[in-house]
């Protein structure tokens, strides 16, 4: 059986579908994973800070000017904030809309550049739904979801641009403005290459025209940005305008290049991040096939689209997964496509490594995991490993008897994470969870004294205690000398070693982040700073 030879011949109950399992997600994630330190954290709580000063063009981080990010997510959570009042829910729902959207572009993308086969979009938006990472970003308070967004209304403008039509220009200067207030420049790296490799996807195009409307697109996109830019510069001084105009980006090109992990680090994570699709057979001997058969308008455009910027985060040497996250629409285009000449059935490969990490869920339910590395935090529960297994089996005889496997894989991955999720709920929680934290510091703070952080701060408390004041940022002998000037206060001490931590007196304490985290007075601060401060 084909996925082609489905009833559904437009695709829409597929895109439906892909809709569907994105809302479950979402709402796994809301019950089981709080907002995480510390990058979650920090972008809520610079959202909150900008709230609470009612100044909306310059982010702030524990009462200074952040410059490391632009302010477009921030908006969307004050938007929410505006219609719903503050709240926890709302920043972790922005992402998933923005997700959303993305998987409606990406079908629409699909029937604009593959008209002949009108099923495909809904293909491609639930391959898309069920490729790991996407799903992990999709739920995650980051930006990479968002700018991939972007990144898909650029491509739209691309295809319109290509096809004649003027607006398509607009399209993408918009995109690129957009990108660049979500995450900055980086979205020119993701939309240019395109544009230059267009006489190999789309043959016969009027260069000059063609590369004097992309310089267009890119002036729009800048002056979109700059609107933003030029006001924030002035209101945040001299350090902050410096920052967004030059120094951040200067910086991060020279920390890029700074060869911390090698060219090929990306390939060996491919598997996973891209689970179950990288590792199902069915897909390499459908793309060989393919490529046999020759390279159609649609697949060269997805291959220009994806490879060219894959390489270049390759030579980068400031490397991290969710880089590749606006890629991940590309692929799951190219893998529509290609599957829609031939495909097997068969999903044996997926099904088994499934079955395994099913397995391992389970042996880390009964303890014997955590007996190896003598370890004593919290067991996961038995089911959900017992229940991958079980549906990792069902996927492959469902492959066998021939039933579709865009829909058995996607249907598998979706479960792996949903599982793996309510599996980790119990070991993430106490290691994660600290509103607890920032509740009992809200509560000093409400008592007039002041709050130090010993290490450096992130602003992970800011938002979920609501903190109207900024803590102290101190380390070392600024601290003692601080402490010893404020008597009164208190301070989160982070702690390696967490075997004496009941005889530890503290206001508060709790684990944190594989070692513990504890408020304490600055007479009790002072005894505990030598010997078992991080």
């Amino acid at each position: 059986m084909n996925l082609q030879q489905s009833p559904d011949s437009s695709g829409r109950g597929l895109l439906l579908l892909s809709l569907l399992l994105l809302a479950l997600l979402t709402a796994v994630a809301l019950l089981t994973r709080p907002l995480t330190p510390v990058d979650e954290t920090r972008y809520v709580s610079a959202a909150w800070e900008m709230w609470l000063r009612g100044d909306f063009l310059v982010p702030f981080k524990n009462g200074e000017p952040y410059s490391h990010k632009p302010p477009f997510m921030f908006w969307m959570f004050h938007a929410g904030w505006a219609l719903f009042g503050v709240n926890d829910w709302w920043p972790r729902l922005v992402l998933p809309l923005f997700s959303a959207g993305a998987l409606v572009l990406t079908f629409l993308l699909a029937r604009r550049l593959w008209p002949q086969h009108a099923g495909l979009g809904g293909q491609a938006a639930l391959i898309l739904a069920s490729a790991l990472l996407w799903i992990l970003f999709s739920t995650t308070v980051m930006f990479d979801v968002m700018l991939a967004f972007w990144v898909l209304v650029g491509m739209h403008g691309v295809l319109a641009a290509s096809d004649g039509k003027r607006r398509g220009f607009v399209l993408l200067g918009i995109a690129i403005g957009m990108g660049v207030l979500t995450k900055g420049p980086v979205i020119l790296l993701n939309l240019l290459p395109i544009t230059v490799l267009a006489p190999w996807w789309n043959p016969g195009l009027r260069w000059r025209r063609w590369f004097g409307g992309v310089l267009l697109a890119v002036l729009l996109g800048a002056a979109i940005a700059l609107m933003w830019a030029i006001p924030a510069g002035m209101a945040g001084g001299e350090a902050y305008r410096n920052a967004i105009f030059w120094g951040q980006t200067a910086d991060r090109m020279v920390e890029s290049f700074a060869h911390r992990r090698p060219f090929w680090w990306y390939l060996p994570l491919l598997p996973l991040l891209l689970f179950p699709w990288f590792v199902w057979p069915g897909l390499w001997k459908a793309l060989a096939h393919h490529r046999r058969a020759g390279l159609d308008r649609g697949t060269r455009f997805c291959l220009a689209w994806m490879l060219p910027v894959f390489v270049a985060f390759s030579f980068i040497s400031g490397k991290q997964p969710h880089y590749l996250v606006p890629l991940f629409p590309a692929f799951a285009l190219l893998t529509a496509r290609v599957l829609a000449d031939r495909s097997s059935s068969r999903v044996g490969l997926p099904a088994l490594l499934a079955m395994a990490l099913g397995v391992a869920l389970m042996l880390a339910a009964s303890g014997q995991i955590a007996a190896l590395h003598d370890q004593v935090a919290a067991l996961p529960p038995v089911w959900p490993g017992a229940l991958l297994v079980l549906l990792a089996l069902a996927a492959w005889v469902a492959g066998r008897r021939g039933f579709a496997p865009v829909l058995n894989l996607a249907l598998l991955g979706v479960a792996t994470l949903v599982l793996v999720q309510l599996a980790a709920t119990r070991s993430i929680d106490p290691i994660y969870d600290i509103k607890p934290m920032a509740q009992a510091i809200r509560q000093v703070q409400a008592e007039g004294r002041p709050v130090a952080n010993a290490a450096r701060y992130h602003a992970q408390y800011q938002f979920l205690g609501r903190l109207e004041a900024p803590l102290v940022e101190l380390q070392g002998a600024e601290l003692t000398r601080w402490l010893a000037a404020h008597p009164e206060a208190y301070v989160v001490i982070y702690l390696k070693d967490t075997q004496n931590l009941d005889a530890i007196s503290a206001r508060h304490k709790q684990a944190y982040r594989g070692g513990a985290a504890v408020l304490v007075t600055a007479q009790a601060a002072v005894r505990l700073l030598p010997a078992h401060v991080e």
